[in-house]
């Protein structure tokens, strides 16, 4: 069985000693959707630093829908925020590209989080902050996310730990119940998550932690997305001349 309360103790000892080490007295910076990650880390950074280092910043593209979600966030944990509305930066880069050039939609799509990237930064290096990811295990196992955008960051709390794990340390750090279970959405076109990637959290988390998965086409799914995407976890290639 998960153990909620041991891993969150020792997640919030990890990030005071990435701070003590990597940025002593530095804030956190985290980019808040309302979701269970962000809503997670951001708890998650408040325990380990206090509510006075942690910066939220809300980065809807135009209107969200669910931008009430985030507000709640940073209410019921008490921090310090900061909106930031990207549309007009990625309608200008959008319409600064080279009009002959056909944009893929996943070109469109991937834009809006390389964006709110540059902005989570740009405030980061302007109060002294550390910049957080989000991402979790399972997300990163599929590549389901954006390279240099979502998936990269100063430290990660949840790169080793499952959607359902992560749940339950947001039940177990009081976070409202309705943003820890609220349903992922891609922010990107509107499908929910698990529309997108064609199975569900449920099965993904049991076949990472267990190696079983009753869907042998699913199984299949699963091991071609994590074997594509593997790249996105890994530095970048170096060339090591022989000098």
């Amino acid at each position: 069985m998960f153990d909620a309360k041991r891993v969150s103790e020792e997640c919030i000892l990890w990030i005071r000693d990435f701070f003590e080490n990597n940025g002593k007295g530095c804030n956190a910076v985290v980019g808040i959707s309302g979701g269970k990650d962000s809503s997670v880390v951001a708890a998650l950074c408040v325990e380990a630093l206090g509510a006075d280092r942690v910066i939220g910043v809300l980065m809807p593209n135009g209107v969200q829908h669910d931008i009430e979600c985030a507000q709640r966030l940073v209410e019921h944990l008490k921090i310090k925020h900061y909106t930031v509305n990207i549309k007009a930066t990625v309608d200008a880069l959008k319409i600064s590209l080279p009009s002959d050039l056909a944009l893929s939609e996943q070109t469109v799509n991937n834009i809006p989080p390389r964006v709110r990237m540059t902005t989570l930064y740009a405030i980061s290096q302007s109060v002294n902050g550390r910049v957080a990811n989000t991402c979790n295990l399972s997300e990163d196992w599929v590549g389901y996310s954006t390279r240099y955008g979502d998936s990269v960051g100063d430290f990660s709390p949840l790169s080793r730990l499952t959607v359902q794990e992560v749940k339950a340390i947001g039940h177990h750090l009081g976070l409202p119940s309705d943003l820890v279970e609220k349903t992922p959405i891609d922010g990107l076109c509107g499908k929910t998550d698990e529309d997108n990637l064609g199975f569900t959290y449920a099965e993904l988390d049991r076949y990472i932690r267990t190696g079983e998965i009753d869907d042998p086409v699913k199984k299949e799914l699963i091991d071609q997305k994590h074997k594509a995407n593997l790249f996105k976890l890994s530095l970048m290639p170096i060339f090591e001349p022989n000098l």
